[in-house]
């Protein structure tokens, strides 16, 4: 819940705009005394907005400050709703909260943290997003300063996650360092790192570990979570690397599982019989088929549940049992990431905060030359761009995805929006379920031109490709002239290069057969960019030498006009 403050007239308007804009998430104190209304947010609230000055806001909240993890993030936003500014808790939701209201109230968000400042993750949110927890928080500070600073920074245990870049000083091979990151869910961090190491390591708990159970009917809460706890600390592994408890599903109501874990904090995961009896185990049971259906329950389930949240599995502390319990652990290999962006058509505005947000989470970045150069300012440093030329969509798509299925977090980026005559569908024909897919979506060549025109597609419309490299010219026919008797609204890529100089003369023609001469014809080119030209025209008076490959073609409807100079496509409602 975000709880906003405010004393003012305008504050309170704007107060109103954002609980509107985000209903549900918003609860809005108002009074004579901000300072208590304040107090209160702070207290019930996981977030807080303030209309008030930063320095009021801080005088109020000093007294209240505990740790930056658990305190609410605080935003402060000024009289004339011009900023947001980023005041607690930057990193834990206030930097993200302040972009939020840029959205809603056109604020300017204020970000003064240093890593956000130099483009680098926030050493205390690195990996979050995928379950890392910190080891030792105190070293946050120290090893923050080496990386902003440049230093040499050993880093250990990261390689197949798919985790953001960071500075080239971090790296594996880094020499001298004084100081590591360490990925690791080795309990003791020197067995999880290079021996010869002698500096400070912050040590980052990823969630990798499953632990399997089984139990007889009845078991005590104890007796799992001892068992548990003691088959961890003899394989060496840590606690806070377990994502969660996997046994059969007959044990879905085992009280005793689900309070060990319930205890740690741990979430219970079950599996069918059949499912488990298809794990390869090396301690399998003829007495626990007989019983259960399945000669294993706590190694194959424990295996099992680890394949199934990542690429691969293996147990990394073969089953232990007391009198009424067993117990395994196992290790995922994560997934990779890839990120399937769309750029937007190329003004810098229409690119999304989730596209940019993408671009900065990722380790790899994968696109055409040109389009890799509209965004290179945004590229973290460490990050590796693989580029190439016009005519290399298939090695691109290949890239991306190998190095996606390494565990890398990839961003695949195409413009315009990437499922629409881009760079997903190739990609998603390469990609398998070992890999996660996050599409992003981006603002059509085709809206943007629309746009600049006026409303060409208000109503049913057809996107049609002019491009015979991949289509046979006969299948691209037949599509414009069930378009053409259907009577839709038609808009044209690629329609026209120095190699195809003909396809546009010859679809105006079909059209011709079913529009009236006056219908309405907009092309634009390079479209939000800086040379931008857009042109409003007819059917019968189009110049198809006006038009290249960086341009979009819309032909109208029969029903499509030209209104002040506008290009218009009646929706059709009927007003009273």
């Amino acid at each position: 819940m975000i709880g906003v403050v405010a004393a003012t007239a305008s504050g309170r308007t704007a107060a109103a705009a954002l609980a509107a804009a985000w209903p549900g998430e918003v609860r809005v104190l108002t009074g004579d005394r901000p300072a208590d209304a304040l107090r209160e947010a702070w207290r019930t609230c996981d977030a807080v907005v303030s209309f008030l000055a930063v320095g009021a806001t801080v005088r109020v909240l000093a007294p209240l400050l505990g740790h930056k993890t658990a305190d609410p993030a605080v935003v402060c936003v000024d009289e004339s709703a011009r900023f947001a500014v980023a005041v607690l808790g930057g990193h834990h939701g206030a930097n993200l909260l302040a972009g939020r209201l840029t959205g809603v109230l056109g604020t300017q968000p204020v970000i003064t943290t240093a890593s956000d400042g130099a483009n680098v993750p926030a050493l205390d949110s690195y990996g979050r997003d995928l379950g890392f927890t910190i080891d030792n928080p105190e070293l946050l500070a120290r090893v923050g300063a080496a990386v902003l600073s440049g230093e040499p920074v050993l880093l250990e245990g990261a390689d197949g996650w798919p985790l953001p870049a960071l500075p080239p000083n971090v790296s594996p091979d880094a020499r001298d360092a004084a100081v590591g990151i360490l990925v690791s869910d080795a309990a003791d961090p020197a067995r999880g790192g290079r021996e010869d190491f002698g500096g400070a390591r912050l040590v980052y708990r990823p969630p990798s570990l499953v632990v399997g159970v089984g139990s007889a009917r009845g078991v005590t809460a104890a007796e799992v979570g001892a068992l548990i706890d003691s088959t961890l600390a003899e394989a060496g592994l840590a606690p806070a690397s377990v994502r969660c408890v996997a046994t059969i599903d007959l044990k879905a109501d085992e009280q005793g599982i689900l309070d060990a874990a319930r205890d740690r904090g741990w979430e219970v995961v079950t599996h069918p019989a059949e499912d488990l009896a298809a794990v390869d185990v090396p301690n399998p049971s003829d007495v626990v088929r007989a019983e259960v259906g399945t000669p294993s329950v706590a190694e194959a389930s424990a295996l099992h549940a680890a394949r199934s949240l990542g690429r691969a599995a293996e147990l990394v502390a073969a089953k232990r049992k007391t009198a009424n319990a067993t117990c395994a652990v196992a290790r995922l290999t994560p997934r990779g990431r890839l990120s399937i962006v769309g750029l937007g058509p190329g003004a810098r505005d229409l690119l999304t905060p989730r596209a940019e947000e993408a671009l900065r989470r990722a380790a790899v970045i994968v696109g055409l030359d040109q389009y890799v150069d509209q965004i290179r300012d945004l590229v973290r440093p460490g990050t590796r761009v693989l580029e190439n030329g016009l005519g290399q969509e298939e090695e691109r798509a290949r890239a991306a995805v190998e190095a996606a299925a390494r565990g890398n977090a990839v961003a695949l980026i195409g413009s315009g929006d990437a499922g629409v005559y881009a760079m997903a569908s190739p990609a998603l024909e390469f990609a398998d379920a070992d890999i996660d897919v996050d599409g992003v979506p981006g603002i059509t060549a085709a809206l943007a031109a629309s746009n600049l025109l006026g409303a060409p597609l208000g109503h049913d419309h057809a996107y049609i490709s002019l491009s015979d490299l991949h289509t046979p010219w006969e299948v691209i026919e037949r599509r414009v002239r069930a378009a053409a008797e259907g009577d839709f609204t038609v808009c044209f890529y690629n329609p026209r290069s120095r190699a195809r100089d003909w396809q546009l003369a010859a679809v105006v023609k079909i059209l011709a057969e079913h529009r009236p001469p006056e219908t309405p014809v907009g092309f634009v080119r390079n479209a939000t960019r800086p040379d931008q030209t857009a042109s409003l025209t007819t059917l019968a008076d189009l110049d198809p030498s006006d038009v290249d490959m960086f341009t979009v073609v819309l032909v109208g409807s029969s029903r499509s006009r030209a209104v002040a100079g506008r290009f218009v496509t009646p929706r059709g409602y009927r007003w009273a």
